[in-house]
């Protein structure tokens, strides 16, 4: 099994500053995807920014230029930077991992941009 801990969400002022952290820890063989995903009631998850086994980042149209997201593989450590943040930027904000062809999701962390 693997375990994802997420911390860092809070509430901030438009225009502000978070930064989320996830630790995993269980059963990691292989790294295949990590990163965020957020939500708001009523939509769909969606990609925030992730890191893929090559390397390469993927990010949100609504978030480049704001979000930067890091990893340290050695910890198994994944982090966002939230720069410039904005109200439609509020959802719960969720860790995931794909390894060993599973699927895994921390439990979530409030993100709440005021205006």
């Amino acid at each position: 099994q693997v375990q994802l801990v997420e911390s860092g969400g809070g509430l901030v002022q438009a225009g502000g500053s978070l930064r989320l952290s996830c630790a995993a820890s269980g059963s990691i063989f292989n790294i295949y995807v990590m990163g965020w995903y957020r939500q708001t009631p009523g939509k769909q998850r969606e990609l925030v920014a992730t890191f893929i086994s090559s390397g390469r980042t993927n990010y949100a149209d609504s978030v480049k230029g704001r979000f930067t997201i890091s990893r340290d593989n050695a910890k198994n450590t994944v982090s966002l930077r939230m720069n410039n943040l904005k109200p439609e930027d509020t959802a719960v904000y969720y860790c995931y991992l794909y390894t060993s062809g599973n699927s895994n999701w921390g439990q979530g962390t409030q993100v709440t941009v005021s205006s």
